[in-house]
């Protein structure tokens, strides 16, 4: 496949888009090697070097109307010149941005249709062919037709992330990647909007801390037949997103997606906890993660497992843009339309569509090789670039 550049824009300029953009120099400069990126040793006609950041948006009047070189130091990260070129926009606070950030959006001062007119017009100005929402999590319901989104878009209805959903495939000339819990790629209204216009919807919630952990250990006792008692799975951290999980509705949407695939793996549902549990300010973006599972084996004995771990919450997510960019392009350029299950099931905690099922990440990082070999000609490099 023979790309000079994939143009991408980022929705919700925090702490993992902004790595992503400062990572993203460093990779192509040589500087960083791509541990966390998980195609980093497959050729699949896409490299790394043409990803290009296009543009990006957010609401934090902190901000908007700074270049992401001015932006990356609020993360603790060097001013790369590179990424002084592209400069936040203003984008949708809506009713769903979380009310400790003080916003400078465009429906502050403009009504509802001419802000989402504005936002178009941004995207005809940036032209990107991959959208990635990296922005704080909202609770949402699947939606199923496009009138519906319409309806409840313009009634002021929807959260963000649908929003910028419904503006960007109304738009008709970018794929979008959904890395928060909404119903996007499991929205049925989108995924077929996504198909009419010969684009793709990936998502939703990347899966990168304790989530994939816990899912291989469940198919590997299932494999086992073990039957599984309970499982207690829990993360604390520090961030603005482990901020805004304090509010319960918030907390609940990501629950779901955390919990979603015990059905699917097990063949049934036992009892467990397993959500967002805290925010404590001093642990940062390096969340706590702990998890108890316990279980039945051979002679009525029950063993557990006891796992603590700190997970870099926001570079383990930056990390598979660098992957998720480059598959929504090539992937619609190879014809594939809608939404992608392959990809899903292995970067995303509810992958769409809405009625897919969950497998091991293990099993689902082997299917995605395979479509990839049969869409894209993909193969492992001779190299490896994370040798």
């Amino acid at each position: 496949m023979a790309v000079d550049v994939v143009r991408v824009a980022l929705v919700g300029q925090g702490y993992v888009a902004t790595i992503f953009a400062w990572g993203l120099c460093k990779l192509k400069k040589g500087e960083i090697e791509p541990w966390g990126v998980p195609l980093a040793d497959v050729d699949f006609g896409v490299p790394v070097e043409d990803l290009e950041i296009a543009g990006s948006v957010d609401v934090d009047e902190r901000k908007v109307g700074k270049s992401l070189r001015e932006v990356a130091p609020m993360y603790g990260l060097s001013p790369e010149p590179e990424l002084g070129e592209v400069v936040v926009a203003p984008g949708l606070k809506l009713r769903s941005t979380p009310g400790f950030i003080r916003t400078k959006a465009l429906d502050d001062s403009k009504p509802l249709a001419d802000a989402y007119g504005a936002f178009e017009e941004w995207l005809d100005d940036v032209k990107p062919d991959v959208v990635v929402d990296v922005t704080s999590t909202v609770a949402s319901s699947p939606l199923y037709s496009w009138r519906e989104v319409e309806e409840k878009a313009y009634r002021g209805d929807l959260p963000h992330s649908q929003v910028y959903a419904f503006l960007v495939l109304r738009h008709g000339r970018s794929s979008y990647v959904n890395l928060q819990p909404a119903y996007v790629a499991c929205s049925p209204a989108f995924v077929e909007k996504a198909r009419e216009n010969g684009l793709l919807v990936l998502g939703d919630d990347g899966a990168t801390g304790a989530t994939p952990l816990t899912v291989d250990l469940a198919e590997h006792l299932k494999e086992r037949n073990r039957r599984v008692l309970s499982i207690a799975q829990f993360n604390i951290g520090g961030n603005t997103d482990f901020l805004a999980l304090t509010e319960p509705e918030r907390n609940l949407a990501k629950e779901n997606t955390k919990s979603g695939f015990l059905k699917d793996i097990l063949g049934y549902e036992p009892p467990h906890f397993i959500r967002p549990t805290g925010y404590l300010e001093p642990l940062g973006d390096k969340k706590f993660v702990s998890m108890h599972v316990q279980w039945v084996s051979f002679g009525g004995f029950t063993d557990e497992l006891v796992v603590n771990m700190r997970i870099n919450d926001s570079p383990a997510l930056a990390g598979y843009i660098v992957d998720l960019a480059r598959l929504a392009y090539a992937l619609a350029k190879a014809g594939l339309r809608g939404t992608v299950p392959e990809v899903n099931r292995f970067y995303m905690k509810r992958p769409g569509p809405l009625d897919a099922r969950h497998t091991s990440k293990i099993q689902a990082y082997r299917e995605m090789l395979g479509l990839l070999e049969e869409k894209l000609g993909a193969r492992l490099r001779a190299k490896p670039l994370s040798a």
